[in-house]
Protein backbone atom coordinates (compact mmCIF):
# COMPACT_ATOMS: atom_id res chain seq x y z
CA UNK A 1 0.00 0.00 0.00
CA UNK A 2 1.47 3.46 -0.88
CA UNK A 3 2.45 5.90 1.68
CA UNK A 4 -0.21 8.32 0.20
CA UNK A 5 -3.27 6.09 0.89
CA UNK A 6 -2.42 5.53 4.59
CA UNK A 7 -3.81 8.95 5.49
CA UNK A 8 -6.78 8.38 3.92
CA UNK A 9 -7.32 4.94 5.28
CA UNK A 10 -6.36 6.42 8.76
CA UNK A 11 -9.44 8.88 8.15
CA UNK A 12 -11.85 6.12 7.09
CA UNK A 13 -11.11 3.92 9.97
CA UNK A 14 -12.00 7.20 11.86
CA UNK A 15 -15.69 7.55 10.28
CA UNK A 16 -16.05 3.34 10.80
CA UNK A 17 -15.06 3.72 14.33
CA UNK A 18 -18.01 6.89 15.22
CA UNK A 19 -20.46 4.18 13.02
CA UNK A 20 -20.01 5.48 8.93
CA UNK A 21 -20.89 2.23 7.28
CA UNK A 22 -20.27 3.44 4.16
CA UNK A 23 -16.62 3.90 5.15
CA UNK A 24 -16.37 0.62 5.01
CA UNK A 25 -17.18 -0.16 1.56
CA UNK A 26 -14.71 2.48 0.55
CA UNK A 27 -11.81 0.83 2.75
CA UNK A 28 -12.39 -2.42 1.00
CA UNK A 29 -11.92 -1.13 -2.26
CA UNK A 30 -8.90 0.86 -0.87
CA UNK A 31 -7.19 -1.65 0.58
CA UNK A 32 -8.44 -4.67 -1.15
CA UNK A 33 -4.94 -4.86 -3.34
CA UNK A 34 -3.05 -5.56 -0.42
CA UNK A 35 -5.28 -7.39 1.56
CA UNK A 36 -5.19 -9.90 -1.46
CA UNK A 37 -1.14 -9.84 -1.67
CA UNK A 38 -0.91 -10.53 2.02
CA UNK A 39 -3.25 -13.45 1.57
CA UNK A 40 -2.12 -14.96 -1.51
CA UNK A 41 1.23 -15.03 1.01
CA UNK A 42 -0.29 -17.06 2.96
CA UNK A 43 -2.17 -19.02 0.68
CA UNK A 44 1.57 -19.85 -0.87
CA UNK A 45 2.47 -21.99 2.29
CA UNK A 46 -0.90 -23.27 2.42
CA UNK A 47 -0.98 -27.20 0.83
CA UNK A 48 -1.75 -27.18 -3.21
CA UNK A 49 -5.09 -29.15 -2.28
CA UNK A 50 -6.37 -26.40 -0.33
CA UNK A 51 -10.38 -25.78 -0.47
CA UNK A 52 -10.01 -22.16 0.97
CA UNK A 53 -8.82 -19.53 -1.86
CA UNK A 54 -7.13 -16.51 -1.69
CA UNK A 55 -10.24 -14.27 -2.68
CA UNK A 56 -12.02 -16.32 -0.04
CA UNK A 57 -9.39 -15.62 2.70
CA UNK A 58 -9.75 -11.65 2.12
CA UNK A 59 -13.15 -11.63 2.56
CA UNK A 60 -13.22 -13.64 5.48
CA UNK A 61 -10.94 -11.19 7.12
CA UNK A 62 -12.66 -8.24 6.11
CA UNK A 63 -15.93 -9.96 7.22
CA UNK A 64 -13.98 -10.71 11.29
CA UNK A 65 -12.81 -6.52 11.21
CA UNK A 66 -15.93 -5.44 10.15
CA UNK A 67 -19.06 -7.45 9.97
CA UNK A 68 -20.50 -7.34 13.02
CA UNK A 69 -22.48 -4.93 15.09
CA UNK A 70 -19.39 -3.81 16.92
CA UNK A 71 -16.21 -3.89 14.80
CA UNK A 72 -12.91 -3.78 15.80
CA UNK A 73 -11.59 -0.63 17.07
CA UNK A 74 -8.66 -0.10 13.99
CA UNK A 75 -6.47 3.33 14.69
CA UNK A 76 -4.35 4.03 11.46
CA UNK A 77 -3.58 2.06 8.76
CA UNK A 78 -0.62 0.15 10.49
CA UNK A 79 -2.85 -1.15 12.52
CA UNK A 80 -5.02 -2.06 10.19
CA UNK A 81 -2.80 -4.23 8.37
CA UNK A 82 -1.12 -5.56 11.24
CA UNK A 83 -4.51 -6.76 12.66
CA UNK A 84 -5.60 -8.25 8.90
CA UNK A 85 -2.32 -10.74 9.63
CA UNK A 86 -3.35 -11.69 12.65
CA UNK A 87 -6.58 -12.37 10.66
CA UNK A 88 -5.42 -14.45 8.19
CA UNK A 89 -3.86 -16.68 10.62
CA UNK A 90 -6.22 -16.98 12.58
CA UNK A 91 -9.10 -18.04 9.82
CA UNK A 92 -5.91 -20.67 8.19
CA UNK A 93 -6.15 -22.17 12.01
CA UNK A 94 -9.67 -22.32 12.00
CA UNK A 95 -10.11 -23.87 8.91
CA UNK A 96 -6.92 -26.25 9.67
CA UNK A 97 -9.20 -27.21 13.44
CA UNK A 98 -12.22 -28.17 11.49
CA UNK A 99 -10.35 -29.83 8.67
CA UNK A 100 -8.63 -31.89 11.50
CA UNK A 101 -11.67 -32.57 12.96
CA UNK A 102 -13.28 -33.85 10.47
CA UNK A 103 -11.05 -36.17 9.22
CA UNK A 104 -10.84 -37.51 13.20
CA UNK A 105 -14.87 -37.80 12.79
CA UNK A 106 -16.35 -40.79 11.88
CA UNK A 107 -14.98 -41.46 9.01
CA UNK A 108 -13.33 -44.70 8.03
CA UNK A 109 -9.99 -44.61 7.14
CA UNK A 110 -6.67 -46.88 8.00
CA UNK A 111 -4.70 -46.01 11.20
CA UNK A 112 -1.25 -45.39 9.03
CA UNK A 113 -3.72 -43.26 6.73
CA UNK A 114 -4.66 -41.56 9.45
CA UNK A 115 -1.33 -40.63 11.02
CA UNK A 116 -0.34 -39.17 7.67
CA UNK A 117 -3.68 -37.10 7.71
CA UNK A 118 -2.54 -35.91 11.06
CA UNK A 119 0.40 -35.14 10.35
CA UNK A 120 0.24 -32.56 7.30
CA UNK A 121 0.33 -28.96 7.29
CA UNK A 122 -3.01 -28.89 9.17
CA UNK A 123 -1.41 -30.03 11.69
CA UNK A 124 1.81 -28.07 11.27
CA UNK A 125 -0.50 -25.43 11.39
CA UNK A 126 -1.89 -25.68 14.35
CA UNK A 127 1.19 -26.76 16.22
CA UNK A 128 2.69 -23.44 15.61
CA UNK A 129 -0.79 -21.52 16.15
CA UNK A 130 -0.41 -22.71 19.42
CA UNK A 131 3.30 -22.38 20.06
CA UNK A 132 2.77 -18.95 18.94
CA UNK A 133 -0.10 -18.18 21.85
CA UNK A 134 2.24 -19.49 24.33
CA UNK A 135 4.99 -17.13 23.06
CA UNK A 136 2.84 -14.46 23.05
CA UNK A 137 2.12 -15.15 27.18
CA UNK A 138 6.09 -15.02 27.18
CA UNK A 139 6.56 -12.28 24.99
CA UNK A 140 4.09 -10.19 23.30
CA UNK A 141 6.61 -8.13 21.54
CA UNK A 142 8.61 -11.31 20.11
CA UNK A 143 5.04 -12.66 19.05
CA UNK A 144 4.09 -9.57 17.31
CA UNK A 145 7.07 -9.56 15.57
CA UNK A 146 6.68 -12.97 13.96
CA UNK A 147 2.92 -11.95 12.94
CA UNK A 148 4.04 -8.90 10.98
CA UNK A 149 7.30 -10.46 9.33
CA UNK A 150 6.64 -14.21 8.89
CA UNK A 151 2.57 -14.34 8.51
CA UNK A 152 2.12 -10.24 7.41
CA UNK A 153 5.06 -10.64 4.86
CA UNK A 154 6.69 -6.98 6.05
CA UNK A 155 10.26 -6.26 6.17
CA UNK A 156 12.00 -4.66 9.66
CA UNK A 157 11.72 -1.48 8.83
CA UNK A 158 7.84 -1.72 8.41
CA UNK A 159 7.51 -3.78 11.19
CA UNK A 160 9.60 -1.15 12.93
CA UNK A 161 7.15 1.30 11.16
CA UNK A 162 3.71 -0.36 12.08
CA UNK A 163 5.08 -1.23 16.07
CA UNK A 164 6.94 2.12 16.61
CA UNK A 165 9.92 -0.31 17.46
CA UNK A 166 13.06 0.31 16.47
CA UNK A 167 14.54 -1.73 13.65
CA UNK A 168 17.25 -3.42 16.26
CA UNK A 169 14.52 -4.30 18.36
CA UNK A 170 12.62 -5.86 15.92
CA UNK A 171 15.69 -7.66 14.81
CA UNK A 172 16.02 -8.82 18.33
CA UNK A 173 12.79 -10.12 18.69
CA UNK A 174 12.99 -12.02 15.62
CA UNK A 175 15.67 -13.75 16.42
CA UNK A 176 14.60 -14.73 19.95
CA UNK A 177 10.68 -15.64 18.76
CA UNK A 178 12.76 -17.82 16.35
CA UNK A 179 14.63 -19.83 18.22
CA UNK A 180 11.98 -20.33 20.65
CA UNK A 181 9.63 -21.39 18.60
CA UNK A 182 12.05 -23.71 17.10
CA UNK A 183 12.65 -24.94 20.20
CA UNK A 184 9.25 -25.47 20.95
CA UNK A 185 8.30 -27.03 17.89
CA UNK A 186 10.50 -29.70 18.34
CA UNK A 187 9.73 -30.47 21.61
CA UNK A 188 6.39 -31.15 20.60
CA UNK A 189 7.29 -32.99 17.54
CA UNK A 190 8.96 -35.59 19.53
Amino acid sequence: MSSENQPHVTQLLELINSGDSAASAQLLEMVYAELHRLAARHMRSERSDHTLQTTALVHEVYLRLFGNENPVALKNSSHFFAVAAMQMRRVLVDHARQNVAQKRKGINIPLDEAFHICQGRDAELIALDDALKELAEIDEDAANVIELRFFGGYTDKETSEITGRSVAKIRRDWEFARSWLHTRLDETSQ
